[in-house]
Parts: structure tokens; C-alpha cells; sequence
């Protein structure tokens, strides 16, 4: 039996979330426990089946540089274009409920060889798996195993969930790939820099998802510098270098003018965000509640990774991924009403988020909630009042662990002085 964290280790479970092994074992036990909570539907697979990618692909990190890779194949037969909604979380997945998804996620069959991560030519697994994830849409595939698959789910609270998984021996694309204008301008391009290509195919309405799978398969960047990137790494690369770009503009525009609160929920995942009339920082706070997945003690754990005008220097340990997947629906939302803000995003995980579904949960919760209608203060103690009704934590650990809110609160700034100076 395996036995969970104790429970004074709580704060590292939920630093780690089951990525890092920050505890030292091999594997995480929470994440072995999780993997037999929900019901699973096994499909039969042979070695030998025709199916279709969505387009999907997959590089792990494990062993790394010497991981696996390979595209994920659906065995069963999706005559139309729908069988994208298996691996894109930007088609509507922040609406479905947590079984659906792992269902999503169960019919794809993740097929993989061995490779190095910079020794990424003459291969033709690669190559044809490269093919596949350029395809704009599904790409009927004939599939070879070495054997039948292994049938189990893997979690990872950046990634979605994987299912079944085989050693893939051949593979043959039945049909031509589609292959969008921009995809195929920023891989062809080999002084194309990795940062610029990402951002060239964001502006040209790829999902966050479709970069990151195009920079995961080695096929952006200069080429004597192109390789593969774990799918795990990539997706807040991708997250990051979108949003950096993003926050420069912000910075050119004028602040708001109000306190606005925004509200979202979903997976039992609750977030209240935050926007201040200040210069542009940032913030995170998780809290993860007791019993909750990565916290199984009777105490809440909270978290804050943050920036102030100038960026961070360094990877956000604390709220990793998330933080990443936060900024940039904040950063987007910014930019579109071409305002520039102070953001706090408090996030609260309780007990019903019962497996780590990945980053997109935040990503895509961020972006819904701000199409609701806001609620509106004139001062940011008010607004810490809303806040705290709204959570199971109480408000002083909130304020206790955050950087921004004692800077808002008590730091005195010009434009303060100059406003007292007016009264008087």
C-alpha cells in the first residue's frame, strides 16, 4: 500500500504537486493514489490499428535528454474534425466535467520511441511525427506497436492527463497533412529565433496549445539550435514568452482608474482576481485547502510567487506552472482594453479538484473570468473585504503572505504626495 506524505510535509506536496519529487522518492504518492480514483474505461488495442492524431504529440522528461516521444493516436474511428477536442483544452474543456475530460483523454493512445533530445534528425518516426503536429487538422495514421499497450492514467499538474501507452515500431501518415501559412512560414524558417517564431504564431490565432506542441516537437528556432522540449517545459515556455511580449505593451498604457474584482470557478478551483490602478505588477496566491490533492494535512497551505514592474529573474518555484498560465490570461485581458494594472490572482483548490488536470485549468478560468461583469471599489480595503467573504481561508493569511497587498497598503508613492499636498 502506499503510504501519503505526512502531513507535516504538506507545503512541499503542494510546491511540488507531484513533478519535482521534492521529497526524494521516485514517485509521487499522492499522484499513485489519485491514478485509481476515478473509473476508467479500457478500450481494446492491438499492436497493429488505424487511427487518427488530433493533431497530438508528446515528449516526456523522464531520463532526460534521452526521453520518449511520439504522437498520440486515436485507435477508434472520428470521421470528422471533433477528435481535436481530445487534446486541445482551448476547444471548451473549462466547461466539462472532470470525468468527461479524463473519458478525453483515455481514447488517446500516447505512442512513443526513445530519442535525445539534441540529436533530433534522420529519424523517420520523428519525421512523420513532426508532420502530424503541423497538421491544422486530424491526420489518419497506420500504427505499428511493438506489443499491445500498457493501460493506466498519468497525472501531472502541467500537463493533461495521459492515458494508455505503447513503443510505437511503424507509423505511416494515410493521408497528406494540412498545414497552415504561419506554421509553415515559422518552421521553414531556420533564422527564425524560437522566442519570435512563438509569438509570430500566437499573432496569427494559433491556440497556446498549438505553439507549445510545435516548439515541444524541435521545429522552431534557428537551426543548429532547434530540439525537443518536454511537453511539461513547453507549455510554460510558451506561456512565459506569449506573456512577456504581452506585459511590454501594457506598460504603455494608461492605469485604470478603479478597483475591479473578477470571479471564477471551476473544478472546484476558486479565483478571485484582483486588478489595482497602480503600474503593472503581478502576484499569485494558491492556497490549497486541507484534504485537498496535494495537501493532505488538516491545515491550509498557501502560496505566492510574484513581480514587481521590472519582471522576475527567476523560475516561480512556489506556484510553478500556474503562475505562468494566470499571467498570461491576465496580460491578454490587459491588453485588450488597453489598460495597465496591478493584478493579484488569489486561487483557492478545495477538496473536489480530486486529480491534477494541468495548467490549462488556470490558463482558461483566468480568461472566463474576465468576461464576467466585475465588481467595482474605490478603495483596496473594500475590495479585501469582497475577497475574503468569498473564500474558505481566512483573509489575514491572505494578506499575510502576500508582497503586493502590504506594498499597496502601506507603501506611500509620489502621486500620493502630490494628491495630500492638493488638499491642503
Amino acid at each position: 500500500m502506499v503510504r501519503p506524505p505526512d502531513a507535516s510535509k504538506a507545503g512541499l506536496c503542494a510546491r511540488c504537486k507531484g513533478s519535482r519529487m521534492l521529497c526524494g522518492k521516485t514517485q509521487c504518492p499522492i499522484i499513485l493514489k489519485q491514478q485509481a480514483i476515478i473509473p476508467l474505461k479500457r478500450i481494446s488495442i492491438k499492436k497493429d490499428f488505424e487511427g487518427a492524431s488530433p493533431p497530438s504529440f508528446f515528449v516526456g522528461r523522464q531520463s532526460y535528454p534521452n526521453v520518449l516521444i511520439g504522437p498520440m493516436i486515436n485507435p477508434m474511428t472520428i470521421e470528422t474534425d471533433s477528435i481535436k477536442i481530445l487534446d486541445e483544452p482551448e476547444l471548451g474543456w473549462i466547461d466539462q466535467r472532470i470525468e468527461d475530460l479524463v473519458k478525453f483523454r483515455t481514447s488517446l493512445l500516447r505512442t512513443s520511441f526513445r530519442m535525445n533530445v539534441n540529436k533530433i534528425t534522420d529519424s523517420k518516426l520523428l519525421d512523420i511525427s513532426q508532420e502530424i503536429i503541423q497538421s491544422s487538422k486530424k491526420v489518419d495514421t497506420e500504427v505499428q506497436l511493438e506489443k499491445e499497450p500498457s493501460f493506466r492514467m498519468m497525472y501531472d499538474s502541467h500537463s493533461p492527463p495521459i492515458g494508455p501507452s505503447g513503443t510505437l515500431k511503424k507509423i505511416r501518415v494515410a493521408e497528406n497533412p494540412v498545414i497552415d501559412r504561419p506554421v509553415d512560414k515559422a518552421v521553414s524558417d531556420t533564422d527564425f529565433k524560437a522566442v519570435n517564431a512563438v509569438n509570430y504564431l500566437y499573432d496569427h490565432n494559433l491556440t497556446v496549445t498549438q505553439v507549445m506542441r510545435i516548439l515541444s516537437a524541435g521545429l522552431l528556432g534557428i537551426k543548429d539550435n532547434r530540439k525537443l522540449v518536454p511537453t511539461r517545459w513547453a507549455i510554460t515556455a510558451t506561456d512565459d514568452t506569449i506573456s512577456k511580449r504581452v506585459i511590454d505593451k501594457i506598460k504603455d498604457y494608461p492605469q485604470i482608474s478603479q478597483y475591479f474584482l473578477f470571479t471564477g470557478r471551476h473544478f472546484d478551483n476558486h479565483f478571485q482576481i484582483l486588478l489595482i490602478p497602480k503600474e503593472w505588477s503581478f502576484e499569485m496566491l494558491e492556497t490549497w485547502n486541507p484534504k485537498s490533492s496535494f495537501n493532505p494535512s488538516s491545515s491550509p497551505v498557501i502560496m505566492d510567487d510574484y513581480e514587481f514592474y521590472q519582471g522576475r529573474k527567476n523560475y516561480a518555484s512556489n506556484v510553478t506552472g500556474a503562475y505562468y498560465a494566470a499571467r498570461l490570461g491576465v496580460a491578454e485581458f490587459l491588453n485588450k482594453i488597453r489598460r495597465q494594472a496591478t493584478c493579484i490572482v488569489f486561487r483557492e483548490v478545495s477538496s473536489g479538484y480530486i486529480v491534477p488536470l494541468g495548467v490549462w485549468v488556470i490558463r482558461e478560468t483566468v480568461r472566463k473570468a474576465f468576461k464576467n461583469q466585475p465588481k467595482v471599489f474605490s478603495d483596496v480595503n473594500s475590495a479585501l473585504k469582497e475577497i475574503g467573504k468569498a473564500f474558505q481561508v481566512s483573509l489575514k493569511h491572505w494578506i499575510n503572505n502576500s508582497k503586493i497587498i502590504e506594498q499597496v497598503k502601506y507603501q506611500k508613492t509620489l502621486f500620493d504626495y502630490v494628491q495630500r499636498k492638493k488638499v491642503y
